[in-house]
């Protein structure tokens, strides 16, 4: 079929020489041997012309400025029901229960819509054109299945979107979204954050084992569509101007903030009460403590150690994992909740006092002779080396991560230009590095996982395991029942309340080295603050310790108390 409109074309191709010419589905010419294109293009005869026809009657003067492509009309809210999608998909791709999206994702999805207005409402918050705005939340489906439930809208939408489609915006109520009465309801504004906060909700009661350092780890890690998200949008949905102000991300949400924000949307929607988390959840900090134990590489025998204190603050009780309003509003926060309960269980055993723990290290090492005790010395020098090792590592990875968008959301069109060629500069020196290097500049993704480290035997492995070591060194015998060494505990003088960012930095220099580093081998786990996970450090030891030991005159001391009182 190409021989008849190239048959007189008998040029040889500027590449390979070869006259061999093709015609693309664009109607071009190219080459058939080398694949070159040339300008030249198919002629296309109308059948129908008539010369006679063809004089000119009427001059008219077009517009000089190009009326830029609109695409199709949309709402805010879609753009955001769009990403949830995306990234629903993508937590069922990595495992989770499918009815994590169909029966919990989007029943809080439309329970947010009909809480703030904005859908299944008799009087909406912004131009009523979501009347089917979860169908594709809810079915998976594409674009279009969103576009006919936006037909159905009736008059109503027909009615006020004309004038209501700014020109700052790509979408229909960008400029009314960010509204100071929009912003003075704060809980009824949803923000690329505020997704992250809805998919943890949802998680929590599908009661799925992904806590909310899992979820944002697999954010940062690309595996959860979250930086740049709007990039995977329908090409109909135009984004640009105020539109940039709600879809563009600059970072990644700390733990601290995602929690607040679901917290928030929990008093919101006036959820009724989460299905139980029993100890036989894996939220559950009995099953869960034994997960950061392998991580940090510590012995299995420390479990009923960790259960035991557990029990002993009160903290196995299920009601006070499952949130109720009523008895139980607060929304736990499952891993620094058990991080914190293992802190406090390897104080109590060890000390970490900056002697305590070396005098049973060297105890440990004259007793043990065949290998087999857990020797505090040993775990330390194990896990820093590991530790150094993957720091060093997420550095080089946040210094490699791309966070320039293919697509780039720019605030004016005026700078779409410039932009642009700030894109391919960018692009032009990428390559120039990958050669020079020899190393891709990009972050290459790897295979989820839940832990930080492996170990065991092996090239991969991070060190060798100490999970099967026994506690016989550090523990003795008192009537029969194994007893701590450690006659003390000891506790700054602070309270859970008092603690903050500011102050850590003041009460972190009175801390013993050794506490302080294993706050932070579990804030590198978990990836929060120091202070952060101190707080729930110093709440777990108010329950546990339940008000013993002398109190400190200044927030500097430390408060000690006798193990035997309560151990």
């Amino acid at each position: 079929m190409d021989e008849e409109h190239t048959a007189g074309y008998k040029e040889r191709c500027a590449v390979c020489s070869e006259v061999d010419w093709g015609i693309s589905d664009e109607g071009r010419f190219y080459c058939r041997s080398c694949h070159n294109v040339i300008e030249r293009t198919k002629e296309v005869v109308e059948p129908t012309f008539n010369p006679s026809s063809s004089r000119i009657t009427t001059l008219s003067r077009g517009a000089r400025t190009k009326t830029p492509e609109r695409g199709q009309q949309w709402v805010i809210c879609e753009g955001f029901q769009f990403i949830l999608r995306n990234q629903a998909d993508a937590l069922i791709r990595l495992g989770v229960s499918p009815r994590f999206k169909d029966e919990v994702l989007c029943e809080l999805w439309r329970s947010f819509l009909q809480k703030s207005g904005q859908a299944y409402a008799s009087s909406l918050g912004r131009p009523s054109r979501t009347a089917g705005v979860t169908t594709v939340l809810h079915r998976g489906g594409d674009t279009e299945s969103s576009t006919n439930a936006s037909e159905t809208d009736g008059d109503s939408c027909n009615a006020g979107s004309a004038r209501d489609w700014s020109t700052f915006s790509g979408s229909l109520d960008a400029v009314s979204y960010l509204s100071g009465h929009m912003r003075r309801t704060r809980h009824s504004l949803l923000s690329m954050k505020r997704t992250l906060a809805l998919i943890h909700v949802a998680l929590v009661w599908s009661r799925e084992p992904l806590t909310l350092s899992d979820l944002l780890r697999l954010v940062n890690e690309g595996h959860v569509p979250y930086v740049n998200a709007y990039q995977e949008l329908p090409d109909e949905m135009k984004l640009q101007g105020k539109d940039a102000l709600l879809f563009r991300v600059q970072s990644v949400p700390s733990h601290q903030v995602v929690h607040s924000d679901a917290q928030a949307l929990i008093g919101f929607l006036k959820l009724p009460a989460f299905p139980p988390i029993s100890r036989q959840s894996l939220l559950h900090p009995s099953l869960l403590s034994l997960r950061y134990l392998m991580d940090a590489n510590l012995p299995d025998e420390l479990h009923p150690w960790v259960c035991r204190l557990m029990e002993r603050a009160g903290m196995a009780d299920q009601t006070l994992h499952t949130i109720h309003l009523k008895d139980c509003p607060s929304l736990p926060r499952y891993d620094v909740q058990t991080a914190s309960l293992i802190i406090v269980t390897v104080k109590l055993l060890f000390g970490l006092d900056d002697r305590t723990e070396w005098e049973l290290s060297h105890e440990a090492c004259d007793q043990d002779e065949s290998g087999a005790m857990f020797n505090p010395r040993r775990w330390f020098r194990v896990v820093q080396a590991a530790l150094s090792r993957a720091q060093h590592r997420r550095t080089q990875e946040v210094a490699r991560k791309q966070w320039v968008p293919q697509k780039p959301l720019l605030l004016s069109s005026q700078k779409k230009s410039v932009a642009l060629k700030t894109k391919r500069v960018a692009e032009q020196v990428q390559l120039c590095f990958e050669k020079l290097s020899g190393r891709p500049v990009s972050v290459q993704r790897g295979d989820p996982s839940s832990f930080r480290f492996l170990w065991g035997v092996g090239d991969s492995a991070d060190g060798p395991s100490l999970h099967q070591k026994k506690l016989d060194g550090i523990l003795t015998l008192k009537n029969g029942v194994p007893t701590p060494s450690n006659s003390t505990y000891w506790r700054p003088a602070l309270s859970a309340s008092q603690m903050c960012s500011r102050l850590y930095s003041d009460v972190e220099a009175t801390l013993p080295r050794s506490f302080v580093w294993l706050l932070q081998l579990f804030c590198f786990l978990l990836d929060v603050k120091p202070a952060y996970l101190l707080q729930e450090v110093l709440r777990v030891e108010a329950l546990v310790v339940k008000g013993n030991g002398k109190r400190g005159r200044k927030p500097g001391s430390m408060l000690r108390t006798k193990i035997q009182t309560w151990a």
